[in-house]
């Protein structure tokens, strides 16, 4: 016996129709928005001549990692590495893309994990979203970005968005959820009101769970780099997919290095960016 097929192909194609109808307003405006802010970035990025980049880069992560002389001198020898091998410009898009991705990415995600913190109802109906989310395949995520946004770097963005936002909402609504009950009470006793509470008692106690989400969240974004290329986003990630392409071990094997590199500093400057107390 042959079960009848439900349409679910069907209604997801008639969704599409009607977001492309009635939202196309909407849809155009982000994508405008989103390459103007990731040629800025990018235009920014190579405004600056690379040797006081790379000088500039080892002064952040010796200045976040409490002067850490050897995590210093390794991020100016990998930046050095990258430039030598001719990837500056493609580790410059790569970059916009990723800071691009990651700034809207904790913007959407961070305030509804706040809200999810505070709300039960909220937190088991996000609960179930991000459980599709996190174990959908990260390919699936390019299909709609095509649909809507086309091919290049934009799409790119939009499916990086994606698929690094459930880490920093998750951990955002832990960390907040963790808060001990006696410094809620406190702050009651205090009379401060919810907002004084959270900026000045919850979010702070948090903040190690939330830095930690952006810590993943900006690694997913970089993970996504290659797979994005799929759907014309460039950079490092189109590198590494020319060199899948057409066999070319050396190229594909730089241009990963590279994103290794990138990953490393900026791992490290966002696992010491959370204020040490005692």
């Amino acid at each position: 016996m042959q079960l009848p097929k439900l349409p679910v192909g069907y209604g997801v194609e008639v969704l599409v129709d009607w977001i492309e109808h009635y939202l196309g307003w909407l849809l155009d405006a982000i994508s405008a928005a989103l390459g103007f802010l990731i040629g800025g970035f990018q235009d920014l990025l190579l405004a600056i001549p690379i040797p006081l980049l790379i000088l500039i880069a080892a002064v952040v992560v010796w200045f976040v990692t409490r002067r850490d002389i050897k995590l210093a001198a390794v991020t100016a020898i990998g930046l050095i590495l990258i430039w030598d091998l001719n990837l500056w410009s493609l580790s410059m898009l790569t970059l916009a893309l990723v800071l691009v991705s990651t700034i809207v990415a904790l913007a959407l995600s961070i305030p509804l994990g706040i809200v999810a913190a505070r709300s039960d109802t909220m937190n088991s109906m996000l609960r179930p979203i991000l459980d599709f989310m996190q174990t959908m395949p990260s390919f699936v995520y390019l299909i709609p970005a095509v649909i809507f946004f086309g091919l290049g770097n934009v799409p790119g963005a939009i499916a990086t968005v994606v698929f690094a936002m459930p880490p920093a909402l998750r951990l955002t609504n832990l960390g907040i959820r963790q808060v001990p009950t006696e410094l809620i009470e406190v702050a009651d006793a205090f009379g401060s009101t919810p907002w004084q509470k959270l900026l000045k008692v919850q979010i702070p106690v948090a903040l190690p769970t939330i830095m930690a989400g952006v810590n993943q969240c900006i690694m997913l974004a970089l993970s996504m780099t290659v797979i994005a290329s799929m759907i014309g986003a460039g950079g490092l990630g189109y590198q590494v997919l020319v060199g899948i392409q057409r066999v070319d071990i050396g190229t594909g094997f730089e241009a990963g290095l590279a994103i290794v590199i990138i990953a490393i500093i900026l791992d490290r400057i966002t696992q010491n960016l959370v204020p040490q107390y005692g």
